[in-house]
Parts: C-alpha cells; sequence; structure tokens
C-alpha cells in the first residue's frame, strides 16, 4: 500500500499499448534519421548503448535514504546519481582508451571496466562503512539465503528493518550493474563522436578534422551524460525506490525498462543528430 492508502504503483508486466507507442517512435526516429541523410547504423548503436544502461541500472544496489539509516540494504543514494556517478567513470575510461588506440572494442572495454570498477570501489567503502563505522552487518531483506555465497540472513537482520548493509550478492550485482551500464554508454559517446567528427567540419565551413576534433569530443561527453541521466531516471521510475539487486523480485521489471530506455534512446539520438544536420548534405 502507498502513504496515500491506495494500491502500490508498479509491477512486472509490460503495457501492450504503451510498447506499441514505444515501438513506433523508435522506428519513427530510424526513419527520420535516415530522410536525412544520417547513417542509421550510429543511431542503432546508440539504442543499444541506452538499453545497457536501463539494464545495467537495475543491478546497482539502492538503498536511498532508509539504507542512511540502516533500514534497508544498498548504497545511501539515488539511481540516477549511481548511474551519473558509474557513467562518467566509464565515459573517462573509454574516451581515453580510444583516444590512445583507436579501437572501438578496446574503447568500449574500457568503459565497462571504468564503470564497474567505479561501482567495486563504491561499494567497498560503502560496506566498510556499515560495518565499521555503523556497526551494522549485512543482511538482505529479499531472500534468505545470499545466492552466491550461500550466507545466511534471517539472523542478522533486524526488526522492523527491510534488511541492511550491502550482501555479497549486491555487490557483485553492482560491478556488474556499473560494468554494463559503462559499456552502454561508452557505445552512445563513440557512435557520436564518429558522427559528429564525419560532419561537423562540412558544417564549419570546411575545417580540418583535427582543429574539429575538441569539438566533437565535447559534444559527445555532453549528449552521452545526457543519455545516462535520461535513462537512468527511467530505470528509476521503473524501480520505483529502492533495489537490492539482482536477487530483488523488483528485476522482473527490467524488460519494461529496456523497452523505454531504447525508445528515449531513439528519439534523444536523434536529436543529438539534428544540432549538426547540414542542409546542404
Amino acid at each position: 500500500m502507498s502513504a496515500l492508502g491506495g494500491k502500490a504503483s508498479g509491477g512486472e508486466g509490460i503495457n501492450p499499448t504503451g510498447t506499441v507507442v514505444g515501438i513506433i517512435i523508435l522506428l519513427v526516429s530510424i526513419a527520420a534519421t535516415y530522410a536525412l541523410g544520417f547513417s542509421i547504423v550510429p543511431l542503432i548503436g546508440i539504442i543499444i548503448g541506452g538499453a545497457l544502461i536501463g539494464f545495467g541500472v537495475h543491478f546497482v544496489p539502492v538503498g536511498g535514504a532508509p539504507a542512511a539509516m540502516g533500514q534497508a540494504p544498498g548504497i545511501a543514494t539515488g539511481v540516477a546519481m549511481l548511474a551519473a556517478g558509474a557513467g562518467l567513470a566509464g565515459l573517462f575510461g573509454g574516451a581515453w582508451a580510444y583516444e590512445a588506440t583507436g579501437d572501438f572494442i578496446v574503447a568500449i572495454a574500457g568503459g565497462a571496466v571504468g564503470g564497474g570498477l567505479m561501482m567495486a570501489i563504491t561499494c567497498l567503502m560503502v560496506n566498510a562503512t556499515y560495518v565499521f563505522a555503523m556497526g551494522i552487518p549485512a543482511a538482505s531483506g529479499k531472500v534468505a539465503k545470499d545466492p552466491i555465497t550461500g550466507d545466511t540472513f534471517p539472523e542478522y537482520k533486524s526488526q522492523g528493518t527491510e534488511g541492511h548493509g550491502l550482501p555479497f550478492v549486491s555487490f557483485f550485482g553492482g560491478v556488474v550493474g556499473g560494468f554494463i551500464a559503462g559499456l552502454g554508454g561508452t557505445i552512445i559517446y563513440l557512435e557520436l563522436f564518429d558522427v559528429y567528427l564525419a560532419n561537423l567540419p562540412a558544417l564549419m565551413n570546411g575545417a580540418t578534422t583535427e582543429s574539429i576534433q575538441p569539438l566533437a569530443v565535447s559534444l559527445a561527453g555532453i549528449f552521452a551524460i545526457g543519455f545516462f541521466l535520461v535513462n537512468a531516471v527511467l530505470a528509476a521510475y521503473n524501480i520505483t525506490g529502492t533495489i537490492e539487486g539482482p536477487h530483488d523480485p523488483k528485476f522482473k521489471r527490467v524488460p519494461r525498462a529496456v523497452i523505454g530506455c531504447a525508445v528515449a534512446s531513439a528519439f534523444c539520438g536523434l536529436i543529438s543528430m539534428l544540432i549538426i544536420y547540414n542542409t546542404g548534405m
């Protein structure tokens, strides 16, 4: 029940009408991209990247304010903040790897590792704070036994709470979520970077590729971060509150988030290309 006494919001089902409308928006965005003279391959990459971000966010243990008070497992902050942090770490790693090697595969691997490493460090410090500073043991409120380590939780869970701390399965989920989200964000950045690098010289009266590269990097980075926030907020609305990780029943809602993030990424990808549209191209 909600605080207003109504039925709790959220569910695992997919709204057929909303899904059909979303798919239409996605297809229209792809068709419009093609009609404007752009290759649809970068947009497909952006759509895949956005779906990966939405998927990865659901692995991350988010506890919000209840976690700060030791009344729920997870990290004591919101979905969007965690996703943005993992996204920035992933983008830095991916952009650096791409500049150093020029290899797409190495770059997205660098972005994935950057996002996963950021979440691994965050989860480690959160657990250290819970255990050594607050004296809180790790106990899930969703399952009686950790599906990875086999540790049991009921004997450690305090009454009146939904669990507390950061169980290993939540720690593992956070690292996996950061890895997947970093991978998706880096794909978006690289696709946008290539589009801007190819089209900005003509838009800037024949400027050289070398002179336009800093602008392409900046635009691609700004939009990639924006994509992270858009998809993280959509995932947050889908989660509706806290989530412990892949073992949480709310994880079953992930297909709905993947569809929503793919649709939003398609539309936002079209907009991000329109800013460099040249009527003479």
